[in-house]
């Protein structure tokens, strides 16, 4: 029995970091566009583009419809299914929005909240999976008893599910 806990938390990570990284693919690669360097989009700190770009990827449970949330260096986002209701909405996060926004991307505890650094594993079953891609790694959360946030990743899941229609907990 316990076997087939640990088998299921194991492939639901699993299904999570291959969306993501299908995701980012979409995301990150790809050349910045001459819209994004007008608007001054923010480089991360070891060069590159992207930097204040994001996706957050949500699933409730095992068997949950994959929820994702992606946000543009311009604040524009594009939100498929965030709400569980399999509506598509779109929007633009409001100047002070973006600034917050890429000012945590910019923090530099970010990369201390990793999913490889913090060695994180989920450990609950049916809860709220969040998974913040950013340009520095993959920082995953749960939304169960007991469970710790990451400081920056929290406050970026915070600022995303209160201007979007993505939800910070079931």
């Amino acid at each position: 029995m316990i076997l087939n806990q640990w088998s299921r938390t194991l492939m639901l990570c699993a299904g999570a970091v291959l969306t993501v990284a299908l995701t980012a693919c979409s995301v990150f690669g790809g050349a910045e566009s001459t819209q994004d360097k007008a608007a001054g989009a923010t480089a991360p700190a070891g060069g590159g583009t992207g930097a204040a770009r994001v996706s957050l990827m949500q699933k409730l449970g095992q068997d949950g419809p994959l929820r994702s949330l992606n946000v543009e260096p311009d604040g524009h986002w594009e939100c498929d299914d965030c709400a569980g209701d399999g509506v598509t909405s779109t929007g633009t996060l409001d100047p002070e929005q973006v600034k917050r926004l890429h000012d945590l991307l910019a923090d530099p505890r970010l990369a201390q909240e990793t999913d490889e650094a913090r060695r994180y594993r989920g450990s609950c079953i049916d809860a709220l999976t969040s998974s913040l891609l950013t340009s520095a790694g993959l920082i995953t959360s749960q939304d169960c008893p007991g469970e710790e946030r990451p400081t920056v990743g929290n406050e970026i899941l915070l600022l995303l599910t209160q201007a979007t229609p993505a939800e910070p907990t079931r």
